[in-house]
C-alpha cells in the first residue's frame, strides 16, 4: 500500500447525503476478483446512462474533475453494505481523501486498509469547502496527514483528527498484513519455541 503523507490535488465536490456503498460500486461489479479495475465502475449508475454512455451532468465525468485526488461529500458516507469494494473503487479511481461531516463506522476503517484519508469535519466547515469548490471548478486542497491539516491557496487551514494507529499505518503504507510481517523474525522465533515446547 503506498503511503500517505501529504497531497495536493482538485476538489470534486459532490453534494449528497447518505451515500451508500451501492451507489459507490453497484452490486454487479463485485464478481471481479482483483482489487484492481474498479475505477471505472465507480458511482456506475450515477456516470454513465442506461445506453451505457457517460452522462455528461454527472460531476466527475466532467473534464475538470476527472483527475480529482480529493472528494468533498455530506453526512454518513459509505452508509449500507460493508463491501470493501467501495474503497477500492474510489481508490483505483485516483482519490487519496475524502472530506465529509461523517462516514459509516465500516467504512471508515475500510479506507484506511486502504490508502485513503477519510476526513471528519464539522458541518460549519464543510459548508465552507463546498462554497469555495463550488466557486472555482479548479479549488485546490492540501492534505497534511503528518501536521493533521487542509489548506488552500488562501490559507485557509482546518485541523483534523486521526488516531495515532490508524495516522501512523498511512504514513507508514502499512495495512493489517504487511504491518504483521514487520515481526516475522519475532513470529518466527515464537513458533520454533512454541513447537519445542508442545513437542510438535
Amino acid at each position: 500500500m503506498e503511503a500517505f503523507k501529504k497531497t495536493t490535488g482538485i476538489v470534486a465536490p459532490l453534494d449528497r447525503a447518505n451515500i451508500d456503498t451501492d451507489a459507490i460500486l453497484p452490486k454487479q461489479f463485485l464478481k471481479r476478483i482483483e482489487k484492481r479495475g474498479y475505477g471505472q465502475y465507480l458511482f456506475y449508475d450515477w456516470r454513465y446512462t442506461q445506453n451505457g454512455e457517460l452522462n455528461p451532468e454527472f460531476l466527475l465525468n466532467k473534464p475538470e474533475y476527472r483527475n480529482a485526488q480529493i472528494l468533498l461529500t455530506r453526512e454518513n458516507f459509505g452508509c449500507g453494505s460493508s463491501r470493501e469494494h467501495a474503497p477500492w473503487a474510489l481508490e483505483d479511481f485516483g482519490f487519496k481523501a475524502i472530506i465529509a461531516p461523517s462516514f459509516a463506522d465500516i467504512f471508515y476503517n475500510n479506507c484506511f486498509k486502504n490508502g485513503i484519508l477519510p476526513i471528519a469535519l464539522s458541518n460549519e466547515k464543510i459548508q465552507l469547502l463546498f462554497e469555495k469548490a463550488e466557486a472555482d471548478e479548479d479549488y485546490h486542497l492540501t492534505v497534511d496527514l503528518e501536521k493533521q491539516i487542509i489548506q488552500d491557496a488562501d490559507r485557509i487551514e482546518m485541523q483534523f483528527e486521526v488516531d495515532d494507529y490508524r495516522r501512523d499505518m498511512l504514513l507508514n503504507g502499512l495495512d493489517e498484513i504487511s504491518a504483521t510481517i514487520q515481526f516475522e523474525k519475532e513470529i518466527t522465533e515464537f513458533e520454533k519455541g512454541h513447537r519445542v515446547f508442545y513437542s510438535i
